[in-house]
Order: structure tokens, then C-alpha cells, then sequence
């Protein structure tokens, strides 16, 4: 038994005394702010609603008032439809016919949920707050009526910077509403949040694996509603083993005791074999009831060079060999669109002319910089996100060195979509997700959430990374967790400054991702190995090490090899990255790369042969200068070098003289000195000059030589201070202006 989820029995009941005025303001502004104009049903929100669903054709929007929420909970499912949303509609009008607005606050104040278990504002006052909902403040009251719309995004325990944020604009909202003062507005922002150790769960945990149980109850929220997931009378097993999630614990501490000053350290593992993608064990952290946060599944944090075979699985849906060979420096500068980003090797490394299996191997910076400008870094996140990885990834030019962040379980999911034959595993229950659970039993009806496989390489393809994450174990920077007679393979990963240290590796069976770091904030490890620093090698990948020595002879594992790679011919072929799609060089291209392509052919990610490039002789970038001056543009132009012709159409009154307003072309390549229309409006009339901080005499009969009508306001003699019509602009007879002057 990992858990017990408490519905009804986690709930309080109190009356509307026992409710903190503040409360109810703040449930209001954020959740419905006409609740005391509207008769149970906000029209204009409601239409807007049905109007998103006739013109997505699916799901149905927000528009539901407290008074239809309430009925919603106390009454009808949570499915998206718009008949259950038309009866809810209905039975809020009449519920409003008999009960008083205060009477209808109450009871949704007592029957919502609030997250961590906990159902009714009284019983969330004392998770959170330790005390009753009617001694809230009103940043208490901003924190909880911010959480039900989304209990697990706004989860002060686990997403407090989110929850912080989401409290704010309850706060901005009370504040704009008028039902808090400046001072109290202030006050209440710089208002501590709970501390995540301080939050107390109603349901009763197990010891066994908290971390993961609470994962559980996530994704039952989610996917059933709170409603069902705590009272709905469920019975779930999981995917996890007890006896190797003690392994994992055993192996921490063996390798580094959770003493308080030591790194914190999360393990995932995931069986990529007997049941492809359950996850096996989860260690989140070292104390649950000091502090729930779970660096298993929350922790996004960079990941470093533990990020690079997605570069590869990129490159080779790319059809580039692992032949292409790439030259280290110790430093390496990647143009990105006339930007220029620098690049280190680590420890200042130049290993020359070398291949990708040996790039992978010693984690070569700057070749898989190159490697990340060469496939394109968007197309980078994009195999990410396919092979597992669903946090938010930009498709920065750093991705490919592991800037972007994301959780250990992510990783290990990623990697075992390598070991499982280039195929994502998901649920047959809960789709995209990680397997935790195996069934869920409702009443007499069981459902088995079987995994449900999602090609994403060729099998070919992730062979070929398996045999070369095998190097970075035989050779490499991940040689500690090598096992004697077993091919192992992984990748380590060190953030810059030792920030974040990774190993992610796996058997045929089973892999495993570790990280270790300090998890408030990133802290250095320069010196916590035994005097040195901590980097992927060191600690993570004897973590994985000590793990697996006890999970092989327990799971009766027989070293078996990874299924071998056919290798097809490969020839060299130059190209260029346009666009963010490899093309073939025409001759004429720039910042060209000459790579082993097989069958001397470079695709598209989608399989299909890339196009020729179309560059031209000395190609040059085109800026856009829009809306700058002539002067600007001719600079701009000029720079690069290209050639600006400028053609002018007449100015209306009160248009800007002397900037662009058009452009051909605007964007694009050219060769340099070809010639670039830019269009700019000239007046007929002159333009208005700047007449501000002038003697009003010389101001007016500056003006007047343009016939224009001046008028005074604040006397005749003194400076002007402000013009009506701004200077710069395109004047006419008889054109109105008033100086306003300062005497």
C-alpha cells in the first residue's frame, strides 16, 4: 500500500461566519466577477464559451460561473460537452431562484478543491496555514482562490514561483477591484509563502515511495478530476517494485549519504523490457515530510552533455553518418544568423579532426555545437519532445549542449525510447505520460493501462545511438559505471560551474537516469568528490553503478547485446543549413560543412531527400529597416554591403517625413551590392518644425512662414514647453497647432 487518497473524509464544513471575508472577495475576482450582477449564468461568458467550441469543434472553454461550478461538483460529471455545460447552465438559473448569493458562496467554498488533497477552503486554511479559514489574510485568501482552476499548475508545493505569480494576479485583482488599499496591496505581495516542508497532506502515505505515490495522485487528477481521484473509490496498482525502489535508497546512500550538506540526489528507473516504460523506482528526495517537492518529476534542471544524443538522433534522421567528421578546438565560434555564439570545450580540450562516435564519447562542446547548428536547434527539440521529453524546450543554439531544462524522469524516459528500438512508450490510459500505473480497478470494472509504442527512429538508427552511447561507458567520460561482462551504455552530463551533474544509462532491460545537485538554488560542486568536482562521472554514475549491482541478480538478468546497426554505405557530401533544412551546396554557398551522409543523400527529419540550395555569389543577409530612419537604413544597408534606392510618395498631414515605411525586398538573402528598394514619404508642404524651447515670438513666425494657424495656450510670453503637432511631420496650409507656453 503506497497511498490511501482522501476525498469527502479530507473536508470540513463550516458556515459562512467561519469564512474570512477576504476569501470570498478573492474567490470572486479571480473565478467570477460578476457573481452579484448575474442570475447563476454569466451570458456574455458563456457565449464566448460555446463560440470557441462551434469554431474549434471541441473542447469547451471557461465562461462557467461559482454558481455553475457548484452545481458541476455537487451534481454532474467534468466531461466537455456542451449538453452537460446547457444543464448545468439550467439547474444554475434555478438554483439561484432559492438560494442567497452568500448561501451559494459558501457551499462552493466548502466543496472545492484546493490541491494536496485537501477539499474545502477550512480544510486547505490548515494545510497550508496551519490555522482556520477565518483568520486568512488576504494574501492567504489570494494563494487559495488562485489554486482550482488548475490545482496542479498552481500547487504551492510544487510550483511555488507559479503559485507565487498566480497569487499576485489575484492580488492585482482584488487591488484593481477595490477591495484593497495600496498599502495592503504592497504588504500583501511581499507576504511569505508556505514553506513546502510546512504543508501537511490529509491522505495517508505510505513509507515506501511517497514521491512517487504523490506522482500518482497527479496524474489520477488530472486524467479523472479531483473528485473522482479522492472519492471516486479507486483502486490503482502501480508499476513500481518495491524491492528495487529499497535498492535505489540503498544505493544513495551507500555512494552519498543524505546528511543535510551533501548534493540531493533523484533516481529514476524504467524497465524497457518485461513491461516496456513502467517506471520500476523513483527517489525524489530525502525526506517527504520535511519537504514534498519532487526532484524526480519537478526538478527541471539542465541537463548538459546528457542532452547530446538527442543532437544525434537528429543528425542521423538527418541521414548523417556517425563517420562525419567535425574538427575540436578549444574554442569555437558558430555563426547563427549574423550573431556570433562562442563555445569552450571543457578544460580547454582540442582533440582535432575527430568522428561523432568519438565527439559522443569524450562529450566534445564544440563539434556538437557545430552538430546543433547543423541540424537545426528547433529540430533538435522537436526529436526531444518526440523521443519523451514534455517539458517546454526552446529552440535556442544552446539546446544542444543541454541549456534547456528538464526532470531526470523525462530523461530516463527519453533514453529508454533508445533502448526500446527508437519507439516512445505511452499509456493506453493516459496517453503522453511516463507508465506509473499498471491498472486501475472501478467497481467491478478493471483497466489495464497497457504501453502503447510510438515510433520515432528506425530501429537502424537507434542501434547506431546504443552502440555509440556504448563508448561513452567503454572509453569515455562515463567509465565508472562500466560492468564487467555487460554492454552498458549512457552519457554523463556536467552543467557549467558544476552546477548539475547527470548519468543516464541503460542495459538492454533497464534504464536509469541520475542526477545529483543542490536543489533550492544552483550551487557549484567544485570540490564534494572526495576534494574535486562533481561532474557526470563521479557520483551519478557510481549511483547507477551501485544500483544496477543489486538490481541484475534481483530482476535474474543475463547480459544480453543491444541489436547491432546495419551500416550502409556513406559519402561525403557539402552542405549548408538553410532554413533550418540541410540542403546541397550550389558552389556558392557560405559556412558550409562537407559531411558522411548514407547513400550520399541529405534528408529532411521527415525522411523526404532535402532540396539544392539556392545561394548566390557573396550572399549577404537582408535586414528589415521598416520603420527606421533613411539615415539608419542607408547605414544598415550599406554595412552589409548592399546598395539603397529610395523612392518617395507623397506624406499625408501629420505622417513622419524622412523614415521607411516600405521595403523590397524586405527579408531574405541577396549578393552584396544588389539593390534594395526603400519607399519614404516626402510632404509637399514641408514639414512642422521643432519649435519647443523657443521664445514663443520666434516659435510663431517660424511657423507662419509654413501658413500655419498658431494658438497660445498659457500666455504670449515665455517658451514653448509642448507643440500640438509633433515635428518631424508632414505639414499643409492652414494647419492648426497650439503651443502651449511656460512663462
Amino acid at each position: 500500500m503506497l497511498a490511501i487518497l482522501r476525498g469527502d473524509q479530507a473536508r470540513i464544513i463550516v458556515p459562512s461566519a467561519g469564512i474570512n471575508p477576504w476569501m470570498k472577495h478573492a474567490i470572486v475576482a479571480v473565478e467570477d466577477k460578476r457573481f452579484y450582477e448575474h442570475r447563476g449564468v454569466d451570458v456574455r461568458g458563456m457565449a464566448r464559451a460555446v463560440w470557441a467550441d462551434v469554431t474549434q469543434r471541441g473542447t469547451v472553454q471557461g465562461g462557467s460561473t461559482i454558481t455553475q461550478q457548484l452545481v458541476k461538483n455537487a451534481y454532474l460529471t467534468s466531461k466537455k460537452t456542451i449538453a452537460r455545460k446547457l444543464t448545468e447552465a439550467a439547474l444554475a438559473w434555478q438554483l439561484e431562484q432559492q438560494w442567497s448569493k452568500d448561501k451559494i458562496l459558501t457551499a462552493y467554498l466548502n466543496t472545492v478543491y484546493f490541491g494536496n488533497g485537501a477539499y474545502g477552503v477550512e480544510q486547505a486554511s490548515k494545510v497550508y496555514f496551519h490555522h482556520s479559514a477565518r483568520l486568512m489574510k488576504p494574501a492567504e485568501a489570494a494563494l487559495l482562490a488562485g489554486i482550482p482552476e488548475d490545482p496542479s499548475a498552481w500547487d504551492p508545493v510544487a510550483h511555488p514561483r507559479a503559485a507565487e505569480a498566480r497569487r499576485a494576479l489575484v492580488l492585482n485583482l482584488l487591488y484593481q477591484q477595490g477591495y484593497l488599499t495600496t498599502r495592503q496591496y504592497e504588504n500583501s505581495l511581499k507576504y511569505p509563502m508556505p514553506k513546502p516542508e510546512s504543508v501537511s497532506l490529509p491522505g495517508t502515505q505510505g513509507k515506501w515511495a511517497p514521491y512517487f505515490a504523490n506522482y500518482v495522485k497527479d496524474q489520477l487528477v488530472q486524467h479523472y478530476g479531483p473528485k473522482v481521484a479522492f472519492g471516486g473509490g479507486l483502486r490503482v496498482t502501480t508499476t513500481l517494485d518495491k524491492n528495487m525502489q529499497q535498492m535505489a535508497q540503498q544505493a544513495i546512500a551507500k555512494v552519498l549519504p543524505q546528511n543535510g550538506t551533501n548534493p540531493a540526489v533523484a533516481l529514476v528507473a524504467i524497465d524497457t523490457q518485461n513491461d516496456p516504460g513502467a517506471i520500476r523506482a523513483m527517489v525524489g528526495g530525502a525526506n517527504y515530510h520535511k519537504n514534498q517537492f519532487n526532484l524526480a518529476t519537478q526538478g527541471e534542471r539542465q541537463p548538459g552533455s546528457s542532452f547530446k544524443p538527442f543532437v544525434l538522433a537528429t543528425a542521423l534522421k538527418e541521414n548523417i553518418s556517425p563517420s562525419s567528421i567535425l574538427t575540436s578546438s578549444k574554442h569555437v565560434d558558430i555563426n547563427i544568423g549574423g550573431k556570433i555564439w562562442p563555445v569552450d570545450n571543457y578544460e580547454g580540450e582540442a582533440l582535432g579532426p575527430i568522428n561523432l562516435s568519438q565527439a559522443i564519447a569524450y562529450s566534445d562542446n564544440s563539434v556538437f555545437s557545430q552538430l546543433t547548428a547543423i541540424v537545426g536547434p528547433g529540430n533538435v527539440a522537436a526529436t526531444a519532445h518526440q523521443l519523451g521529453i514534455t517539458s517546454k524546450l526552446n529552440g535556442y543554439f544552446a539546446i544542444g549542449l543541454g541549456a534547456e531544462p528538464a526532470t531526470p524522469l523525462e530523461m530516463a524516459r527519453a533514453y529508454a525510447s533508445f533502448a526500446d528500438g527508437g519507439k516512445r512508450i505511452d499509456g493506453s490510459i493516459f496517453g503522453n505520460e511516463p507508465r506509473a500505473i499498471d491498472t486501475i480497478q472501478a467497481g467491478d470494472k478493471k483497466h489495464a493501462n497497457e504501453p502503447v509504442a510510438h515510433d520515432v527512429l528506425t530501429s537502424d538508427q537507434a542501434a547506431t545511438i546504443n552502440q555509440l552511447l556504448q563508448g561513452v561507458v567503454q572509453y569515455g567520460t562515463g567509465r565508472a559505471a562500466a560492468l564487467p561482462g555487460w554492454q552498458v551504455a549512457g552519457k554523463t552530463g556536467t552543467t557549467e560551474n558544476y552546477g548539475d551533474a547527470w548519468f543516464v544509462g541503460y542495459l538492454p532491460q533497464m534504464v536509469v537516469a541520475v542526477w545529483v545537485g543542490y536543489p533550492d538554488k544552483l550551487v557549484p560542486m567544485t570540490y564534494e568528490f572526495h576534494g574535486h568536482p562533481v561532474a557526470g562521472g563521479t557520483f551519478p554514475a557510481l549511483i547507477w553503478k551501485a544500483f544496477m549491482q543489486q538490481a541484475i541478480p534481483y530482476l535474474k538478468l543475463q547480459p544480453e547485446s543491444f541489436p547491432s546497426a546495419s551500416s550502409p554505405y556513406a559519402s561525403a557530401v557539402t552542405v549548408v543549413n538553410r532554413g533550418g533544412i540541410l540542403q546541397r551546396d550550389d558552389g556558392v554557398c557560405k559556412n558550409t560543412y562537407q559531411l558522411a551522409f548514407y547513400g550520399g543523400e541529405p534528408l529532411r527529419t521527415n525522411g523526404k531527400a532535402a532540396p539544392a540550395a539556392t545561394c548566390k555569389p557573396n550572399e549577404v543577409e537582408i535586414p528589415d529597416v521598416v520603420g527606421r530612419s533613411l539615415a539608419y537604413a542607408r547605414a544598415r544597408l550599406g554595412g552589409q554591403p548592399l546598395t539603397p534606392t529610395v523612392v518617395y510618395k507623397p506624406a499625408k498631414t501629420g505622417d513622419r517625413v524622412g523614415y521607411v515605411v516600405g521595403q523590397f525586398p524586405r527579408h531574405g538573402t541577396a549578393s552584396a551590392y544588389d539593390k534594395i528598394t526603400l519607399i519614404s514619404e516626402k510632404s509637399l508642404h514641408g514639414v512642422v518644425p521643432r519649435v519647443v524651447g523657443l521664445h514663443v515670438a520666434k516659435a510663431k513666425a517660424k511657423l507662419e512662414r509654413l501658413h500655419m494657424e498658431v494658438s497660445l495656450k498659457g500666455g504670449d510670453t515665455g517658451k514653448v514647453v509642448t507643440q500640438s503637432v509633433p515635428a518631424s511631420t508632414a505639414a499643409e496650409p492652414d494647419l492648426k497647432i497650439t503651443l502651449t507656453v511656460k512663462p
